[in-house]
């Protein structure tokens, strides 16, 4: 996690965090143009999170859903007004593009493997994202009416000739989609905390819901890819997390819709 020292304008801030702020070494470390994150060095550690009005709603009740099965940070504060902000504590240990973790890709795989398939275990009831999977159909269907469509993050495996065949994909094969199943919805290595090799918790949930777990395991083995530059550990993934409840080809059906997410 990167931590460039700034300073706060705390009259910016919202009545509840501005005590909290002031006084708190701060360092921006936003990862995205989105939404800026600054580090509070107080109290073990605060994230201070803001972004236009509505944008952090999702993920503030996602990440109180899963702090309390245990499983992600707690939330101090959230507010929307002239823009949101979201108050939370730091989750100890480090994310998982640290270099102590990316040094043994093969103990990488396997841990990311292993820990999804406990996070898909946990019984989704009460979640308040009930229908992740029609929330992300709906975006695909408008992101591809706007013309949006990118593959050039994909592995030759999961590419598509062009828009049209992407699009045919997803409509004959969305209906195979499940909305049964706990997700993360971004996992991706910069999203899992690590404390020593041990399950600290998951953050950036703003995606999360309950839906078809194969999103979540596409992104589970692309971010390998992305990160080792490499498809070697697809396989590995795979037997990790557990073939038992898997259909690999709906790998492929997430990987179209995600040309257009």
């Amino acid at each position: 996690m990167k931590r460039i020292p700034v300073l706060l304008d705390l009259n910016r801030l919202p009545d509840d965090i501005r005590p909290i702020a002031e006084g708190a070494p701060a360092f921006d470390s936003s990862c995205s143009k989105e939404a800026r994150v600054v580090y509070l060095e107080k109290e073990g550690g605060l994230f201070l999170k803001s972004a236009p009005k509505g944008a952090l709603e999702r993920e503030a009740v996602m990440t109180r859903f899963f702090y309390n099965k245990g499983m992600a940070a707690e939330v101090l504060h959230y507010s929307s007004q002239e823009q949101d902000w979201l108050l939370t504590r730091r989750v100890p240990g480090e994310d998982c593009i640290h270099a102590n973790y990316l040094a043994d890709p093969k103990r990488l795989c396997d841990t990311t493997a292993t820990l999804l398939r406990k996070l898909h275990e946990v019984d989704p009831a009460g979640c308040p994202v009930p229908d992740h999977t029609a929330g992300y159909l709906a975006t695909a269907e408008q992101n591809n009416r706007t013309g949006l469509f990118d593959t050039h993050l994909f592995t030759p495996e999961w590419n598509f000739s062009g828009r049209e065949e992407a699009w045919q994909h997803l409509q004959a094969h969305k209906h195979l989609l499940q909305t049964d199943t706990l997700l993360h919805g971004d996992y991706c290595l910069p999203n899992i905390i690590l404390d020593d090799w041990r399950f600290s918790g998951f953050i950036d949930l703003d995606h999360g819901g309950i839906g078809d777990r194969h999103v979540d395991v596409f992104w589970g083995i692309w971010t390998l890819y992305f990160n080792f530059g490499t498809d070697a550990y697809r396989e590995r993934f795979l037997d990790a997390y557990g073939r038992d409840v898997l259909q690999p080809e709906l790998l492929r059906v997430i990987a179209a819709a995600e040309c257009f997410g």
